[in-house]
């Protein structure tokens, strides 16, 4: 069940960002504790999201005057974060965790990013689009670091609201911020010794094949298709964390 899961995960999150929602919960639903699922959850995005990030830069799809002021502020943020989910209780956290899925989901799945426009960063002010960026970056690497699920979609939905990117290479720029943040998360994860490698890098060989189908499909069709499958896959694993919560 997990695998295939994960290989849904790095597909979707490749494409739209909001893999973790379906990762995370499926981590939980094996029965991982909640710190360790996060921090599992941790390693097996991390290395997908590397193989998406080639992929995008392949395709020419990144805008790194915004990817690299936004993955600074990320790698900070992410730290910051994980630090706030390791000191609370995992009784705390599965409450936490119990809110955060539904309510993550509703907003990945009613967001609406604006369609693709024509105009690039360029024409924005180079020092805007750096201070914009390291902020968004630090703002979403905090969040990313303690929870995670819909980090790439915010990402992207604030790169076309303030920066003007398009919707593509909005993706593509997330997908860097994407892999600073789970980079200072996993650090700070090992550290604590939360991590269960045997399980988390079998799952990052299936999350590495769903990142790189959806990251391909993505640089030619778009994301929309995967929103229905999402929602399905979240009530069946939602409904799971509630149980153990009862």
């Amino acid at each position: 069940v997990l695998y295939p899961l994960i290989f849904l995960a790095g597909f979707v999150d490749s494409i739209a960002g909001g893999g973790g929602l379906i990762s995370l919960p499926a981590y939980l639903f094996v029965g991982l504790p909640s710190h360790n699922a996060l921090a599992t959850n941790k390693l097996s995005s991390t290395i997908g999201t590397i193989f998406s990030t080639l992929r995008y830069a392949k395709g020419r799809a990144i805008v790194y005057l915004v990817a690299f002021p936004s993955a600074v502020g990320a790698l900070i943020g992410s730290h910051i974060g994980a630090k706030l989910a390791l000191v609370l209780s995992d009784n705390v956290l599965k409450f936490v965790l119990a809110f955060l899925i539904p309510l993550a989901a509703v907003i990945v799945l009613l967001a609406n990013p604006r369609k693709e426009r024509t105009l690039e960063v360029e024409n924005v002010s180079k020092t805007r689009a750096v201070v914009v960026s390291g902020l968004i970056g630090l703002t979403i690497g905090t969040y990313d670091g303690f929870f995670g699920p819909g980090t790439g979609t915010f990402l992207i939905i604030l790169y076309v609201s303030f920066l003007s990117l398009d919707h593509v290479s909005a993706s593509g720029t997330a997908k860097i911020v994407n892999l600073a943040s789970n980079v200072g998360a996993l650090l700070t994860f090992i550290v604590g010794k939360k991590v269960l490698y045997s399980i988390g890098l079998p799952a990052a060989v299936f999350g590495i094949a769903g990142n790189w189908l959806g990251s391909g499909l993505a640089l030619k069709k778009g994301a929309k298709i995967i929103k229905p499958v999402m929602l399905g896959v979240l009530a069946i694993l939602f409904l799971k964390i509630l149980m153990d919560l009862i």
